[in-house]
């Protein structure tokens, strides 16, 4: 499909959404909204975040050039992946975590998150490896000033049905936090356990440098209620990936409408990634297609 043709198809989503769906023409819920369907408190700014994407829906995981690709494709930042190296990070040497400042530099795209996507092979709960990873990604990612790194559990990591295994990655967690806090960094977990689940997870850590990173399509193939977990989760929420793993956006089965004013109703404004993207227009026209989506809902609400 030509740039066209994509402006085009937006175009007859803007006119639909506009049209059918609640808060983007003014009813139901939005900007100064009750989330109950109560009166105003005055206009309210509109509600946008800012638009990230993983290095690996770009396909280059680990690489600088992922900036440049964000650049061109009109985005707020980039989620880059945290590649081991042997027992350590390839971030961790100095020349090469220049080449990525540079990159920031030469792009104006910062860094938005961390990601060591490589624990779903070799897992938290089960693999020493894995908890220096992540000691050592606390360093660099302070080193960076990065504030977030995701911390998978899927694959090898899977943590549904395994007591062990969350008692096993709760002790890790004990372990890693104390430093993470003290650098200002977050260790964001992801998974396919239910928002009661992270909570108790959560809640015997007991540290504010361990929150949760919401993949609203992981919770939607786990079968939970995505908005009904945002709302429970509420501020443990520190960055939450944009995917719909059926079709391009608008087109598949995320009501993306709804989840944000989920999360604008628990007063989230952080980064919204795009992750997973489905790419029948190719790689970049695909997210672009994607990200022009999502800024058309901000700017419709």
């Amino acid at each position: 499909m030509t740039r066209t043709g994509i402006v085009a198809g937006l175009v007859v989503v803007a006119a639909v959404l506009t049209a059918a769906v609640p808060g983007l023409s003014g009813r139901g819920p939005g900007p100064g909204r009750n989330a109950a369907g109560g009166g105003t408190a005055g206009p309210g700014p509109a509600y946008a975040l800012p638009l990230g994407v993983c290095d690996w829906t770009l396909g280059q995981a680990g690489d600088p050039a992922a900036f440049e690709a964000a650049a061109r494709l009109g985005l707020d930042g980039v989620q880059v992946s945290l590649a081991p190296k042997g027992d350590t990070l390839a971030l961790a040497n100095e020349e090469f975590r220049a080449s990525f400042l540079r990159a920031v530099k030469r792009s104006r795209i910062p860094i938005a998150s961390f990601a060591i996507g490589d624990l779903n092979d070799v897992p938290l709960k089960s693999d020493p490896r894995a908890e220096a990873w992540l000691d050592k990604g606390i360093e660099v990612a302070a080193a960076m000033e990065v504030k977030v790194i995701l911390v998978p559990f899927f694959g090898k990591g899977e943590l549904r049905g395994d007591p062990a295994g969350v008692e096993a990655v709760v002790a890790a967690l004990k372990r890693l936090a104390p430093k993470a806090q003290a650098r200002n960094v977050v260790l964001a977990l992801e998974s396919y356990l239910s928002a009661d689940e992270h909570l108790r997870i959560l809640e015997r850590v007991g540290s504010p440098a361990v929150k949760v990173y919401y993949d609203v399509a992981n919770s939607q193939e786990a079968g939970y209620p995505i908005l009904d977990e945002i709302r429970r989760l509420g501020d443990r929420i520190v960055e939450v990936h944009a995917k719909d793993t059926k079709d391009l956006y608008g087109k598949g089965s995320m009501d993306f409408p709804a989840v944000l004013r989920a999360l604008e109703g628990i007063g989230y404004r952080g980064w919204f990634v795009i992750e997973g993207t489905k790419t029948p227009l190719g790689v970049e026209a695909s997210i672009r297609y994607d990200a022009d989506y999502l800024r058309l809902l901000f700017s419709t609400r």
